[in-house]
């Protein structure tokens, strides 16, 4: 995706991208201050720093690994390495220089090993979920800057690039090789396993930074302020000021629905008796048609990211900008939501799923429903529709749930069944489908009556 930036930004946007590394040097150091072992990236060149009598530190040896990392980049992508990103060199250089600073900064921290275990674990617990906290942090306003990338985070891009695979997919695999490298490191330099150096700390940095990174990101839009200049920041609010003002004055329902609770055939009867389109499957076709991809394949990764998917896109995901990496996901996101906004825009109309509610947030015409219902009213839907018997319908239900409340989260940081981002929350169980049609269409004459007032 290009991103169309004025000198004076990307400057901005640069200098703020010098900090930020200084605290994602910070929170690594701090991590393995803890003595609980290093994040996978940084596990070869910490290893190989312990080694009696090394003549390198460990800022020194990361740069070593950077360059070999934007050596293979070049090699992978040659003409498609973006030029830009040859600065990946001069933040190397840097970034091992943080490393040092961060590391003699944080000598004092670090916990002696013969402290009492009763003492000294929780102690590095704290630490290593501090230093955690800081890196995710550092991350966040990494992926929030959206300028350049430090080279183990380009190493494995390129390469999925090259492979034409999944950036998430190829992250994973990197990290665990650059953790078998240091392991390989520590057996033949040291002769066994030490904890010190591949442990727990590992494993807080897969799993619980990543975690943290989503936690950061919904709050530090603040930062915008800083990467971009006044002006510039006023003008995209008055085209933004501009297009929220622009929505034509019609109605537009959206519909989101728990698996089993009917709000299909709710968004349905309400567009019949409206007489507007109803608009599901559509989206789907007009995604597929935009994308080249074939509707089944939209269908098959629209609003239903796995528990599984979704752990893997917060572990290898997070600190790559959306610009630089789209995943599929990322992409039929972007896509359906130009459509939902090309539809709102066209006339009257119901939308059921595909995060409706949240792409027309900025629409004061929308009515925003929610339709849930209990699982043995769910259960018999879902049986009646597909004749399977009542524990397997119930599993369906469960699987397809999580996965819209996967997705939802995945691009909105909120919880699918916050009521607060809905207008109207119906429950078919206790109301049937015939009166959360009803309740819908009073809201909607409510609407009306108040604009017209």
């Amino acid at each position: 995706m290009a991103v169309k930036r004025s000198r004076a930004e990307w400057v901005r946007r640069y200098a703020g991208f010098v900090v930020i590394l200084f605290v994602i040097a910070l929170g690594t150091s701090l991590s393995i201050r803890a003595n609980l072992g290093s994040s996978p990236i940084s596990a070869p060149p910490y290893i190989l720093s312990l080694i009696p009598g090394m003549k390198f530190t460990m800022g020194q040896l990361t740069i070593f690994m950077h360059v070999f990392f934007i050596s293979v980049q070049i090699l992978l992508l040659r003409k498609d390495f973006e030029k830009r990103q040859f600065l990946q060199i001069l933040v190397s250089f840097l970034f091992g220089f943080y490393t040092d600073l961060t590391m003699w900064l944080t000598g004092f921290l670090q916990i002696p090993s013969d402290m009492n275990p009763m003492i000294g674990y929780p102690l590095r617990f704290i630490e290593l979920l501090a230093g955690g906290a800081i890196l995710a942090f550092g991350i966040a306003c990494e992926v929030r800057c959206d300028s350049l990338m430090l080279a183990g985070e380009g190493f494995p891009l390129a390469i999925a690039k090259f492979l034409k695979a999944e950036f998430s997919k190829v992250k994973i695999c990197t990290d665990t090789f650059l953790v078998t490298v240091g392991v390989v490191f520590m057996f033949v330099f040291f002769g066994h396993w030490d904890w010190k150096m591949v442990g727990a700390g590992t494993l807080v940095a897969m799993f619980y930074v990543g975690v943290m990174v989503r936690v950061f990101s919904p709050h530090i839009t603040w930062l915008d302020r800083i990467f971009i200049p006044d002006g510039e920041r006023r003008a995209a609010a008055g085209e933004k000021a501009a297009v929220s003002d622009g929505w034509p004055e019609h109605c537009v329902i959206t519909i989101a629905r728990m698996y089993g609770s009917g709000g299909n055939a709710v968004g349905e009867e309400v567009a019949r008796r409206l007489g507007w389109p109803c608009y599901s499957r559509e989206i789907i076709d007009k995604t597929a048609e935009r994308m080249g991809y074939t509707p089944e394949f939209v269908e098959e990764n629209e609003q239903n990211i796995s528990t599984a998917r979704l752990w893997e896109l917060i572990f290898a995901d997070s600190s790559i900008p959306m610009s630089m990496n789209p995943s599929k996901e990322d992409a039929i996101y972007v896509s359906e939501s130009r459509t939902i906004r090309e539809l709102a825009h066209q006339g009257p109309c119901v939308i059921v799923g595909r995060l409706g509610n949240w792409i027309l947030r900025d629409n004061p015409y929308v009515l925003r429903v929610f339709i849930t219902s209990g699982k043995e009213f769910a259960s018999r839907q879902i049986m009646e529709r597909f004749h399977i018997p009542e524990e397997e319908a119930l599993r369906k239900i469960d699987r397809v749930n999580t996965g819209r409340a996967n997705h939802y989260w995945q691009y909105t940081g909120r919880q699918w069944t916050d009521i607060g981002g809905y207008d109207l929350v119906l429950n078919t169980g206790r109301l049937g489908i015939d009166g959360a049609v009803d309740a819908i269409l009073r809201s909607v004459n409510y609407m009306k009556g108040r604009k017209d007032s």
